[in-house]
């Protein structure tokens, strides 16, 4: 006989415990109650909870203390606030000290229920999938050993994560990670590039819209909030979102529904965001292209994913792990990289991380002839292995970025005391393909965008793409 499940209810206010004990009891749950700070210690001392529901404010204490605390004493135990509607910074402080999620006044069932039903599918996934983050995110590095112990606990909350990191650094794998090992992994991952989206667009995307709404409108069309709906929505390049739309998404994370293009009525969605960039979102808040009321809503929890040049010692058994998955999907027999090639990725930047790697030994698996990668096989870009990438949020090229890649070619190519005028041309050369190519990498190879921060015309680029053989 499968054991019953149990949750406690904290409030002082009798109407609101009958009404939960009510609606819980008929999802299958034991309810115990308690309207007091010092009356839930004493439960939680006595007893073992799948699920914590508690006031905001209480007769001899704060509910966030009790979150604390049963975070603390009790990590097991999902706990949720119940607070006053509309009371964002009250939501938000819970969701910091440690609670699943939050409910508001007047408690509405379906969200509730949903609630509740989260918390123990976070359970069970617990159980069954201890270990499955360790096999996601690679490294036996001190930074990658910290980021899964982070992933490890902010999964088993609801709170919006912002995951920052440089490009290629793998913050949507970081994204799915988090999505897998919670309560929701039963439930729809749905990934979204901001920057991809024309913002004619944006609304009917993001909301969805009904039949005749605007030109075009041809049928009624769930937006991706809907098709997250009890799932997770990923905002990938979360920055990229223009200010009229900031405004719109933060009404829906706040109010936990969406109104379609042309629709009357609102429509209650049940999702998770996670979002992420590789820009400054703080810097973009004190400039005035951020909403500072979404950052705070969107950064509940800051999750930094290192790049690949803070954890050089996981690079041998990472670039094994790609070249052995490369070489079983094209059925072929798995290289080894050799002790020159592995030198040279050491001393290599990445400015790309971990998806420049995964590039650059693609490429190589597929130019090299034996099952030995050699330093010349990996065809490295010939930038400074001195220079540091630039900072999260720091803009991705200037017109100044030709002269940074200047000091940035390889001294090993060129003679220093060489002045002829038959080395200028391959030297500029050098300069402009390095410079190109790191703009492409921070650009997630967008041509119209990495033309923009290098400040020349996209035809220019074009151009200079044919001419450098850059592909």
């Amino acid at each position: 006989m499968a054991e019953t499940r149990s949750a406690l209810v904290i409030d002082d206010e009798r109407d609101i415990r009958e009404l939960l004990v009510m609606t819980l009891g008929r999802m299958g749950l034991r309810c115990d109650t308690a309207s007091s700070v010092s009356e839930a210690r004493s439960q939680l001392s006595r007893n073992r909870y799948d699920l914590c529901l508690t006031d905001m404010r209480l007769p001899d204490g704060s509910g966030l203390e009790l979150i604390a605390e049963i975070s603390q004493k009790h990590p097991d135990t999902p706990v949720a606030m119940i607070t006053a509607f509309g009371n964002v910074e009250a939501a938000v402080e819970a969701l910091k000290a440690g609670a699943f999620d939050f409910v508001a006044k007047p408690v509405e069932l379906t969200v509730l229920r949903d609630l509740v039903r989260h918390a123990l599918e976070l359970n069970e996934s617990r159980r069954s999938t201890a270990d499955t983050v360790a096999s996601r995110l690679y490294g036996e590095s001190p930074a990658m050993a910290k980021l899964r112990q982070t992933i490890g606990k902010v999964a088993r909350s609801q709170a919006p994560v912002y995951i920052a990191g440089e490009s290629g650094v793998g913050k949507e794998l970081v994204a799915r990670t988090i999505h897998a090992e919670g309560g929701r992994a039963s439930g729809p991952f749905v990934p979204v590039n901001c920057g991809a989206i024309p913002a004619e667009l944006m609304e009917s995307e993001f909301f969805g819209h009904k039949k005749g709404s605007f030109t075009g409108a041809h049928a009624d069309k769930p937006g991706l909030f809907q098709a997250a709906d009890g799932g997770t929505l990923f905002l990938d390049e979360v920055a990229e979102l223009p200010l009229p739309m900031q405004v719109k998404l933060l009404r829906a994370i706040q109010e936990k529904s969406i109104r379609p293009v042309g629709a009357q009525a609102e429509v209650v969605v049940d999702v998770r965001i996670l979002s992420a960039t590789h820009k400054d979102l703080a810097a973009l808040v004190a400039d005035g292209r951020f909403r500072q009321d979404l950052y705070y809503r969107i950064n509940v929890i800051e999750l930094r994913v290192p790049p690949l040049r803070e954890r050089l010692d996981d690079l041998p058994g990472l670039a094994s792990k790609v070249l052995e998955r490369l070489a079983s999907a094209q059925g072929r027999a798995i290289p080894r990289l050799g002790d020159d090639a592995l030198e040279a990725l050491r001393a290599y930047a990445f400015p790309g991380n971990v998806r420049e790697l995964e590039n650059i030994l693609e490429r190589a698996l597929a130019l090299a002839e034996g099952e030995l990668l050699n330093a010349s096989d990996l065809r490295l870009p010939r930038l400074s292995t001195q220079a540091p990438a630039p900072a999260t949020g720091a803009p991705t090229a200037t017109a100044a970025a030709p002269a940074a890649a200047a000091a940035s070619v390889d001294p090993r190519t060129m003679n220093p005391r060489d002045t002829s005028t038959s080395a200028l041309p391959s030297y500029i050369e050098e300069i402009e393909r390095a410079a190109i190519q790191q703009a492409l990498q921070e650009n997630r190879y967008n041509k119209t965008r990495t033309a923009a921060a290098l400040g020349i015309t996209f035809r220019a680029l074009r151009y200079k793409l044919k001419k450098l053989g850059i592909d």
